[in-house]
């Protein structure tokens, strides 16, 4: 599934209408008709009361044509016109002419005290304020209107996408819509699918209103949903080599954590042979507990960071592996950050660089040119700030835009890290990934996104596909242990050992008549 710009959806809408002869009242009675299919399945309609919000653009003339086929079915209906009916315009003036032929009480520009009386606890409110078309802040009346909404506690619709959620990133426009449930068309946009919006829009469900496939699948949209895709078959006489050698370059006295989870992950995922470089000093206490991974000890600094001089040491392995890893838990000692801007541009495979290594890396981001091989960056929003140079706050108005261009920039596959990660390749597309929850954010859980993405490529996925299926793995393994364990107080050791139930729910997925399709959304048609 792809997802769409408010742009791009506007141009959807104009193709529909000029190339292929669907007017817009087609388009405007199939939207309507797709709310009232997520009430009718939702919240039932025979004998309900809805209190319907309009504005006078299209995304009113939506709740116009929803009103009428909720009233048609046996609902008790009330419209609120949250502007003048004369700019209603082309559909939405049509329906709203409709309208007024019928028995449906309609209340235009309400005070806040009629809105009040209006609005009972039986009610179900329907939002068809804005949808895409906010250009500014919620201010004023129409924001003590959606304040009072929000405060009733009522079951709320929202059509297209809640009122105040930006279409374009998902941020909120000074106040918006709580909803339980929104109907969007076409394709999702991205403010549906980020976060808040993806949070404030309640489940979400997604009609076609019969746009043709070739304007919702065309090759210019390229943001997509991150989907899982085929794991190859165990090869049933391989042996530990078959299934991959991966290096982990990781590890700082008082940082056990980092390399223990990024290492022994690569093993729960699948991986065959998994080695970890780290100070000598520390070895003997990560093999308490990874006694299956195969160590590199190594000379250290003297406050137990990796020393400079494993330079020529950890270049040789490098050669004799499928992937590296590097930065997990290393410090910013200055010698081992030496270590690692001298190891970066030499290490010809292909090499993923997390924690400490993308701090070095944003020192002198121009040591990527000198690669070769694929390189995966996986930063959080502190770490993409410091690559970047610019703000969290300024990476949060526009984060699509930020991956999509420092992984052109850098020719780098980029994760940024976060609720919904997004995941940028260096050809332009970007993908949105569903699965994951808020018990993620704690420490070493993206050290064990690390050893799955390694081991999704040394099971013999392409590198693009590796990362996308790896971070998919990854959230997919931290709801599995929340839905064991809930959301508060979950580990990464929680995470790491869901990892082989996961990845046992998507190989059985693959060979079953209904394989598993993790979109985050409801399709109706």
């Amino acid at each position: 599934m792809d997802i769409a710009w408010k742009k791009e959806m506007q141009h959807m809408d104009e193709n529909a209408i000029k190339a292929y002869g669907i007017s817009d009242v087609v388009l405007m009675e199939n939207a309507g008709m797709a709310a009232y299919q997520v009430i009718s399945k939702n919240l039932g309609v025979q004998n309900k009361q809805f209190l319907i919000f309009c504005g006078t653009g299209n995304n009113g003339g939506d709740g116009l044509v929803l009103a009428r086929k909720l009233y048609s079915n046996g609902a008790f209906v009330k419209i609120c016109i949250l502007n003048n009916p004369e700019k209603f315009h082309n559909a939405a003036q049509t329906n709203w002419h409709i309208i007024q032929n019928l028995k449906i009480p309609v209340f235009i520009n309400p005070s806040l005290e009629e809105i009040n009386a209006l609005l009972s606890p039986e009610d179900i409110v329907v939002d068809a304020i804005f949808g895409t078309g906010l250009t500014k802040d919620i201010r004023g009346i129409l924001f003590q209107v959606v304040q009072t909404i929000n405060q009733s506690n009522n079951p709320v619709v929202s059509i297209d996408i809640p009122s105040g959620i930006n279409a374009d990133n998902g941020k909120i426009c000074g106040i918006a819509i709580k909803a339980d449930y929104t109907v969007t068309f076409g394709l999702p946009k991205v403010g549906n699918i980020l976060y808040p919006g993806y949070e404030y829009g309640g489940k979400l469900y997604i009609s076609t209103i019969s746009f043709p496939p070739e304007l919702y699948k065309a090759e210019n949209i390229k943001i997509h949903i991150n989907q899982p895709t085929i794991i190859p078959q165990r090869t049933v006489d391989g042996h530990k080599g078959t299934f991959g050698n991966a290096l982990f370059i990781a590890g700082a006295q008082n940082y056990f954590g980092s390399p223990y989870f990024s290492s022994l992950s690569f093993l729960k995922a699948g991986g065959g042979y998994s080695r970890l470089a780290a100070p000598a000093s520390m070895i003997p206490y990560i093999s308490l507990k990874a006694s299956e991974v195969v160590f590199l000890p190594q000379k250290e600094t003297v406050i137990g960071t990796i020393a400079l001089n494993n330079f020529d040491h950890l270049l040789e392995w490098s050669k004799k592996m499928d992937i590296i890893v590097i930065g997990p838990g290393l410090s910013l000692q200055e010698e081992t950050q030496l270590l690692i801007q001298k190891l970066i541009p030499e290490i010809d495979k292909p090499l993923l660089i997390d924690g400490d290594g993308l701090t070095v890396l944003s020192q002198d981001l121009s040591i990527l040119k000198k690669r070769q091989s694929a390189t995966i960056l996986t930063p959080h929003l502190g770490e993409m700030a410091r690559i970047t140079k610019k703000s969290i706050e300024e990476i949060q108005k526009d984060p699509i835009h930020m991956v999509r261009e420092f992984s052109q920039k850098l020719n780098a596959i980029l994760v940024l890290k976060g609720a919904h990660s997004i995941i940028g390749l260096p050809d332009d597309h970007i993908f949105i990934n569903m699965t994951g929850n808020s018990g993620m954010a704690s420490a070493g859980s993206g050290d064990t996104l690390t050893g799955t993405i390694a081991a999704m490529f040394t099971l013999g996925l392409p590198i693009e596909s590796a990362v996308r299926q790896g971070t998919m793995v990854h959230g997919l393994a931290g709801d599995l242990a929340a839905r064991e364990k809930g959301e508060d107080g979950m580990t990464a050791q929680d995470i790491m050992d869901a990892i082989p139930k996961t990845l046992k729910l998507l190989r059985e997925s693959q060979t079953s008549a209904r394989p598993f399709f993790f979109q985050g959304f409801e399709t109706i048609g």
